[in-house]
């Protein structure tokens, strides 16, 4: 069953062909996989830009920037139990001294996204996940990039890479180490409190040195509080707990103190202007990356110098009921998107708007004469005008004259006639018509920007989806190839592939190549374009199977050809639909509950049947389950526990009476791997009553949680071959890290997974044995082995379609089983806290990959068993579920979309990325389950017991 590179290297029996093959299969794969990015996030940023600035004196001399990380908008806004503020602080100027309303993000919902939007004014690309969020992918301006001097005081993962971004030495940051962001910590409200106490002690030291005193007193200049706290509550505990709203008022509390410090040190000059916001909000559960409104809606409240005092007003139009739950129907509410902030702060305080700003200046907020508005919304207008000229001159140096098509609906003299007349208007004084003319400009040019962006998508798209094709119709023919005999009893020479088919596609290569040469193409866009080229001419040199593969069909009764093809295609569409809707998996459960009824196992196997149908309907439970993290319960995963070893219990007593001779080794393993369930219950719930306690994570546990994921890979690998005692091996080592991961009902699906994995194998050797092929031995006599007896495979069935798409059904049961949606937002950080508590992507990600990866491996081990009892080919088998997730593939690349809610954006990135990362994983996973099912380590010293 060797499917990845290191165990064909080492098997002699797999031949070269098979390996080119496989090597080529992820080869392609990844193409497909990375096309998403190319097509839908490449960068938006374009250089080149001169610096636009309102040409009238700024109404502020300084700007305050406070960012409270993760905070929600209804957390803040709303008022608790007893009708109370929460932050009365921020309360009093929505009511009595500035303006406020809701800020809309986008996905994805994370800090460096949402800082980058919020001080440089654009949405950032997928690419800056590469650096985990924290450093610059590409360069780009910022408002801290254009001020005079800018101080920042916060967490090291957000001020660092502004600092980065920034030319000249004036920006100034204080960070605190970065092992203080401890999801387990006793008080994290501390690094809120260590922001304040860095600010009081920095204003304080400035009046007795006259150099930083005479820069505090320049123009131009931004102080940037980075409150980090509320965010990490959110993760610690949830948004609903005691501790954020907590960190909510003490957030309040030390804002109130800054103001009056800043006010205090300047003098009452009325020349600051303050800006309080987040960078993104969080879901109930504690988590953000998606677009979820809890995620996207986030506070925006700003006041003092140029900010419009309150407005009161009698009705306000909004299509959702916050202003009645929040008690503020009399205060105007403004909202406005979160790159909008970024102009409205260069505005402020009278500096160049950041050169790749998207942003739109919202002008209702200025608390200045029409004639400044007018200016800044003058100077909004052509700076994002300028990008548009850019982005269209480089698309149009690199697109064929005869192949350009340029935007149509800003041509260069709509362009000249909008800023003239807008000139005009403001000579004129007519304010309100300048301003609304300059806003059409910036639609219009935001529009044009959008267009060359995705100016080559529909092109790449075509390619890509020519190569899906011809790799999935390639497959198709390998498998008909091998296993059907299409020519027998028919004596017909083997056609050569024609020289006019090579001819032909070498030529379009050429073509292909030479035309990407002169458009002076990214390398990526000759891998798109010239893929489907070979896979297209492997897949017609194949003409003659085709020809004879469709003179069979045409022999097959349409009625039968019909009914099975219909039933193949509603297996795929129930498959698609579990992504959107996870009560799918339970449907399809069901069927497969009542599948032994429609075949002759209920009457030949009833105990088999009876086990197939109890442990399918048990497990199509797992999908109406609620979301991972949403209802944590440790009870459930002792629970869970505690059923693993009781079954290890029955299993034990179960293997001593069948064996003759119990090995000493055998029995020791089987004892050590139930101890080590035994620890991991005792750490999971240890680790929880210790972080509920706000105590942190035990160094103890730690250590322990990492010795037994180690040794879980390893402790299989010295049990005996035998398939039942090796697959409950590797079950018993997996499921002591599974505990350690998991904070709920999950726990629970591996282990009823598994048991319908042990039913499954059985019922594929029953339903063998009803076609007449002859088994040599029972399943619990059959053993893994590295050498594989190729003389014992035999050719496909039209059943091995049916155990193929088991295989893929089970697999996605695999992830959405345990409660994940298809959502960046559905991984609960909490999984992880008995390894690390210490904020690290990276690690932190690696950790619930390999929790969501743990049933896939169960299902994969089963599945070797399954070739292994039914004596069929992995190839075979494989190729049948890489046409069965390349066909959900394609199906997701079309409903990809970048248009609609952020939710549904986010989704169907979400859903493409899955299925494809499913299909790649699927062969490294099959090479691992071959590794732990077939390979046996020996004791140094110990006499070998069993034989491979």
């Amino acid at each position: 069953m060797d499917l990845i590179l290191a165990v064909f290297l080492e098997d002699w029996l797999v031949t070269l062909d098979m390996l080119l093959f496989f090597i080529l299969g992820l080869f392609v794969h990844f193409v497909f996989f990375g096309s998403i990015f190319d097509i839908y996030f490449t960068s938006p940023l374009v250089h080149g830009m001169t610096p636009q600035f309102t040409p009238l004196p700024p109404p502020a001399k300084r700007l305050v920037l406070f960012v409270a990380d993760g905070l929600r908008a209804d957390t803040l806004y709303e008022l608790d139990e007893n009708g109370n503020s929460r932050a009365p602080f921020i309360r009093n100027i929505i009511m009595h001294e500035g303006s406020w309303g809701l800020s809309h993000t986008r996905v994805p919902t994370e800090s460096r996204p949402g800082h980058v939007a919020l001080i440089a004014g654009f949405y950032e690309d997928v690419s800056a996940v590469a650096k985990g969020w924290k450093e610059n992918p590409v360069e780009f301006d910022s408002l801290i990039n254009e001020s005079k001097y800018t101080w920042s005081w916060g967490s090291p993962d957000i001020l660092t890479m502004f600092a980065k971004g920034a030319y000249g030495d004036h920006v100034f940051t204080y960070t605190y180490d970065a092992d203080s962001e401890d999801f387990g910590a006793h008080d994290v409200t501390k690094l809120d409190t260590w922001v304040f106490d860095k600010v009081k002690e920095f204003f304080h030291a400035a009046r007795n040195n006259q150099s930083l005193f005479s820069k505090l007193n320049e123009e131009k200049i931004v102080f940037f509080l980075h409150l980090l706290g509320i965010d990490t509550n959110g993760h610690a505990h949830r948004p609903s707990s005691r501790e954020y709203k907590d960190n909510i008022k003490l957030v309040d509390a030390g804002m109130k103190e800054m103001v009056s410090i800043l006010e205090h040190f300047y003098g009452n000059d009325g020349k600051t202007a303050f800006i309080f916001t987040s960078d993104h909000g969080m879901t109930d559960w504690g988590s953000h990356g998606a677009g979820h409104p809890s995620e996207t809606l986030t506070p925006f409240v700003t006041w003092g110098a140029g900010i419009k005092y309150p407005q009161k007003v009698s009705a306000q139009k909004f299509d959702d009921a916050f202003l009645k739950e929040w008690r503020l129907e009399s205060w105007k509410r403004q909202d406005i998107h979160q790159a909008d902030i970024a102009p409205l702060m260069a505005s402020l305080i009278g500096v160049p708007f950041p050169l790749n700003s998207v942003g739109i200046l919202p002008v209702d907020y200025l608390n200045n004469t029409d004639l400044f508005k007018a200016e800044s919304m003058f100077t909004n207008a052509i700076q994002i005008l300028e990008q548009f000229k850019v982005k269209m001159t480089q698309k149009k140096e690199v697109t064929l004259p005869f192949l350009f098509i340029p935007f149509k609906l800003l041509p260069e003299s709509k362009q000249l006639n909008i800023v003239r007349k807008a000139r005009s208007y403001i000579k004129q004084r007519k304010y309100d018509e300048a301003v609304s003319l300059c806003k059409e400009l910036i639609h219009l040019a935001l529009k044009g920007l959008s267009y060359y962006h995705t100016y080559d998508r529909f092109f790449l798209a075509i390619n890509v989806v020519l190569g899906f094709l011809g790799w999935t119709s390639y497959a198709f023919l390998l498998i008909i190839k091998s296993h059907f005999n299409l020519t027998r009893g028919v004596n017909k020479e083997v056609k050569k592939p024609s020289h006019l088919l090579s001819c032909s596609c070498i030529a379009i290569g050429v073509f292909v190549a030479f035309f990407l040469l002169l458009q002076d193409c990214p390398w990526t866009y000759y891998i798109y374009c010239l893929l489907p080229v070979p896979i297209w001419y492997a897949v017609l040199r194949e003409f003659q199977v085709i020809q004879d593969f469709v003179t069979l069909l045409l022999t097959v009764p349409p009625s039968y050809f019909v009914g099975y093809l219909l039933v193949f295609i509603l297996g795929i569409e129930i498959l698609v639909l579990s992504f959107f809707y996870r009560y799918m998996l339970t449907a399809g459960l069901l069927a497969f509950a009542g599948w032994p009824f429609i075949t002759q196992l209920w009457t030949r196997a009833k105990s088999i049947s009876l086990s197939w149908i109890f442990f399918s309907l048990l497990l199509a439970a797992f999908p109406l389950m609620p979301v991972v993290g949403r209802k944590p319960d440790i009870f459930l995963v002792m629970g869970a526990g505690l059923l693993v070893l009781l079954l290890s219990l029955c299993v034990l007593t179960s293997l001593i009476k069948r064996k003759d001779s119990f090995i000493n080794e055998e029995l020791l393993l089987h004892l050590f791997q139930m101890l080590s369930v035994v620890l991991s219950m005792c750490v999971t719930y240890s680790t929880h009553s210790s972080l509920r306690k706000k105590q942190g994570l035990p160094l103890l546990n730690q250590i322990i949680s990492w010795l037994i994921l180690a040794f879980s890979l390893v402790l299989p690998l010295l049990s005996p071959t035998s398939l039942f005692e090796r697959l409950f091996s590797i079950l018993l080592s997996l499921m002591s890290t599974y505990i350690l991961l998991s904070t709920g009902y999950e726990a629970l699906f591996p282990l009823v997974l598994s048991c319908l994995m042990f039913v499954w194998i059985q019922v594929e050797q029953e339903t063998l044995q009803q076609r007449g092929i002859s088994c040599k031995q029972k399943v619990t006599s059959v053993r893994f082995t590295c050498s594989t007896d190729i003389t014992q495979f035999r050719q496909l069935y039209l059943d091995d379609v049916r155990r193929a798409f088991f295989l893929v059904f089970f697999l996605v049961t695999a992830f959405f089983g345990t409660g994940n949606i298809a959502s960046v937002n559905s991984f609960d950080l909490a999984s992880v806290y008995c390894f690390l508590t210490v904020f690290s992507p990276f690690m932190m990600g690696a950790l619930m990959m390999w929790k969501i990866l743990i049933p896939f491996v169960l299902v994969m081990c089963a599945f070797e068993a399954v070739q292994l009892t039914t004596q069929l080919s992995s190839k075979s088998l494989f190729l049948m579920v890489l046409v069965i997730s390349d066909i959900m593939a394609l199906h997701f690349f079309f409903l990809v979309k970048d248009y609609g809610s952020w939710l549904d954006i986010g989704t169907s990135i979400s859903h493409y990325v899955i299925v494809m990362s499913m299909t790649i994983v699927l062969v490294f996973l099959n090479g691992l389950a071959h590794l732990l099912t077939t390979k046996k380590l020996r004791l140094c010293g110990k006499p070998k017991s069993h034989l491979i």
